[in-house]
């Protein structure tokens, strides 16, 4: 059990980086991608998408840190 929490918080905090790193404030996902974006109000699509699963992410690796605290 200990080795797997081990391995989960290497997993999630990379996966957690690559999700971040996706985003880019103000702009839309196709400029990381070397398109242009203009300004919008609220997130759609797979950006919404990444925006959710980057909060996820985020709480899962909270969890498993104080997981691994307690154990």
């Amino acid at each position: 059990m200990k080795q797997l929490i081990f391995i989960l918080q290497i997993v999630i905090p990379c996966l957690l980086i690559i999700f971040i790193l996706l985003q880019q404030r103000g702009t839309a996902l196709g400029a990381a991608f070397g398109g242009k974006g203009g300004f919008y109000l609220q997130r759609r699509g797979i950006e919404k998408k990444i925006f959710w699963a980057t909060v996820a992410l985020a709480v899962l690796f909270l969890v498993v840190s104080l997981l691994n605290l307690v154990i």
